[in-house]
């Protein structure tokens, strides 16, 4: 645990939260999958720095160290679309489609592909990822190949199962950015219809979720501001990655991208998750439920 915690520059008090609220979560997935007998695919829902990743990470670590099962977990964020892709959407439909984020900007058809073979084929499986400083994906060549079928496979995303919006809601612009820069509406329909048709499938493939709530969208600019911060730690000794971490003004206005799907999601994931963990402001859990039961097929 003390290799995880300096992984994820976590302090040590980590530990008691763990064991208090996910420890148990873990045991669950790992009985779902015994009575399933098959691959599961959980989906963790949170905003910007709410701790998705880290949540994500040490199930992986409790699954197979603790109940000895075959886990990877995966990041939307690693699917996202090639620069020289987003700049061609930002040039054929929209400008705010060159920045990463949205829906639309993800390879969807590349991460049902990776869901699909991780969970029901026995080759080598490659996996994508993408570095965020450089704004773009890790070559192909360089991706890690893992062995198939796994036992878990844990998928995290910020709008990770936020469903679309309703027309009428793409009616007015919610922020600077949409009505500067968006005051058609041409940008959010866009991702709108994306969701609907490209992400929605992907969504019901996914077995159990599970979703930090964070209190509002107000919270998460400081949050994502220390996860910049984080970033220009590791990038500190390469001079060329310096270069894309954002200044505190750019990232307000680079949240801006994410605000009307994290409070799409506030709205509407709550009471349809299995697993719902409530933060507070300063990120501490301070209620945990289960909406719903999970129903497996």
């Amino acid at each position: 645990m003390q290799t995880f915690l300096r992984a994820h520059q976590l302090p040590d008090s980590y530990i008691s939260l763990a064991k208090r609220w996910f420890e148990s979560l873990a045991t669950d997935i790992a009985g779902y999958q015994a009575e399933a007998g098959r691959p599961l695919v959980v989906g963790i829902n949170g905003s910007q720095g709410s701790g998705k990743s880290t949540l994500a990470s040490l199930l992986n670590l409790l699954l197979s160290s603790v109940h000895g099962l075959n886990v990877i977990d995966l990041s939307i964020d690693d699917f996202y679309l090639t620069r020289g892709q987003r700049e061609e959407l930002a040039q054929r439909v929209h400008p705010l489609l060159a920045t990463r984020g949205v829906p639309g900007t993800h390879d969807t058809r590349l991460m049902a592909l990776t869901l699909k073979f991780l969970c029901g084929s026995s080759v080598a499986v490659p996996i994508p990822r993408f570095d965020k400083a450089r704004d773009d994906r890790v070559p192909a060549e360089q991706w890690e190949q893992v062995q198939a079928p796994l036992d878990v496979v844990i998928l995290e995303g910020w709008c990770l199962g936020a469903p679309p919006e309703e027309p009428e809601r793409l009616e007015a612009p919610i922020n600077e950015l949409e009505r500067t820069e968006d005051p058609d509406g041409v940008w959010r329909r866009y991702v709108n219809d994306c969701i609907r048709r490209d992400y929605q499938p992907i969504y019901d493939t996914i077995d159990i979720w599970a979703m930090l709530q964070v209190p509002s969208f107000e919270r998460v600019y400081q949050w994502r501001l220390e996860q910049e911060q984080k970033l220009a730690q590791r990038q500190a000794d390469i001079p060329e990655g310096a270069d894309r971490v954002m200044s505190p003004s750019e990232l307000a206005r680079f949240i801006q991208h994410y605000q009307r799907l994290t409070e799409q999601a506030l709205r509407t994931l709550p009471e349809r998750v299995n697993y719902l963990y409530r933060l507070d402001a300063e990120r501490q859990i301070i209620e945990a439920r289960c909406p719903r039961p999970v129903a497996l097929a």
